[in-house]
């Protein structure tokens, strides 16, 4: 099948989702992740989708934006684990993220693309902050919320979230799509529309519409091929080497043991003592931690060759853990706890030993989460993460593109005074 060069808008119709329960999972993986079928478990393969139409997916890429994933599977979109987020009531309309995933179809029912969703009546979660915007509107009078708010909730990580099926025109789709996202605000009562963690292509398409484009920083770090650990060391300034090698063998000089967990292997046992670790630090960072006990088992169950665990040991007992997922060329650091402290044990469970899965199972880059410049001296160099926002009050709309413009300007420099300091050798 080729792609359309346009949609006939008499027979696309765009449809209202309340739940991911309302779509079966290969009609929303099609799109989500298209060319990839993911079996009950998280066992990844490649689907039996034409190759003509991968093909003319893959031409979209740019391939000098090391954040666009492109067709590489991304766990976060997949019907799997943004289910396992309604069906155990961490992101419903209790928790202030109502679902409103928007479905762009033919008038036979073929899937044609799909927005993940949500009208929230709060910003908690998101990552991409704009409690100050909604201040701003309320102290003027206005109403800022419900929003509409496209991304994955609790999960600040780049990637697809205008999900055009290869079988159409992407620009057209994609178009489509956000127009229908400025109609669904408008008939809520939305004050606007939120796109976040875009990739490049998404993002410059959006501003184009009339999006207003915003820029913040993450910090990655990107596998250059190495063979193993200590070949990634040989690539950095021998004082960023030592210090790595002091925290690590600091980090387990109590007799902490590191232990690898994934697919069939992990256990309630171990998501019991991780939601222990993830229950501390959420109290303690914001509040009321987002994810539930309920949560981990769900996704695990559906997608347990997608996770990896990572967990510290002491005296047989578990005493910290980091919760990533495995794309099919990235890892994705996101969650950490502890119940013990020790000096650099977070780098090590958090940051070196992502690098290490990540060199041993030839993935191209991990992302390690939102913020944190202190990454840089840990091999995680700073990029550049995008959103778009649909804003409908003129004077709010002004007053935002004017600060984000200045915005722009600061995270640029920033990313490239912190580019001047990155650790690796300068004669490489």
């Amino acid at each position: 099948m080729s792609a359309m060069s346009d949609l006939d808008t008499t027979t696309a119709r765009l449809r209202i989702l309340s739940g991911l329960h309302e779509i079966a999972a290969a009609d929303w993986d099609s799109v989500a992740n298209p060319g990839w079928c993911m079996a009950d478990g998280g066992r990844l393969s490649r689907s039996t989708i034409a190759d003509k139409m991968v093909k003319e997916l893959e031409s979209l890429l740019e391939p000098a934006d090391s954040t666009y994933e492109g067709i590489d599977f991304n766990p976060f979109i997949s019907h799997a684990f943004l289910s396992s987020l309604e069906e155990t009531g961490c992101a419903t309309g209790r928790t202030g993220w109502a679902p409103r995933h928007l479905v762009l179809e033919s008038e036979n029912g073929a899937i044609w693309g799909a927005v993940p969703a949500y009208l929230k009546s709060h910003s908690q979660g998101e990552y991409v902050f704009d409690y100050g915007w909604a201040d701003a509107f309320y102290r003027a009078g206005g109403q800022y919320y419900p929003k509409l708010q496209v991304s994955v909730p609790f999960t600040p990580a780049t990637g697809r979230r205008f999900l055009v099926s290869p079988a159409i025109d992407h620009d057209a789709g994609l178009q489509a799509l956000a127009s229908g996202l400025v109609q669904v605000c408008k008939r809520s009562g939305a004050s606007s529309v939120h796109a976040t963690f875009l990739t490049h292509g998404e993002w410059d398409a959006l501003g184009k519409l009339g999006y207003l484009q915003r820029t913040d920083q993450q910090f990655h770090f990107e596998n250059k091929g190495y063979d193993s650990f200590d070949a990634f060391l040989g690539d950095l300034a021998s004082r960023k080497r030592k210090a790595i090698k002091k925290e690590r063998r600091e980090a387990l000089s109590a007799g902490i043991e590191i232990e690898w967990i994934t697919g069939g292997d992990l256990s309630e046992a171990h998501w019991d003592a991780f939601h222990a670790f993830y229950e501390d630090t959420g109290a303690r960072k914001w509040g009321r931690p987002y994810l539930n006990r309920a949560f981990f088992s769900r996704v695990s169950e559906k997608m347990a060759d997608r996770i990896l665990l990572v967990m510290a040991k002491r005296e047989g007992k578990y005493i910290a853990g980091a919760l990533n997922f495995i794309g099919s060329q990235t890892l994705f650091g996101r969650h950490w706890g502890c119940t013990e402290h020790h000096p650099y044990l977070h780098f090590e469970v958090c940051y070196y030993q992502a690098i290490d899965f990540a060199i041993q199972n030839r993935l191209t880059r991990v992302e390690a989460g939102a913020q944190g410049a202190h990454k840089l001296a840990r091999g995680y160099l700073p990029v550049t993460t995008r959103s778009a926002h649909w804003i409908a009050h003129e004077g709010l709309h002004d007053a935002v593109a004017d600060f984000l413009e200045r915005e722009r300007m600061a995270v640029e420099h920033e990313n490239r005074v912190l580019s001047e300091h990155a650790p690796f050798r300068r004669d490489k």
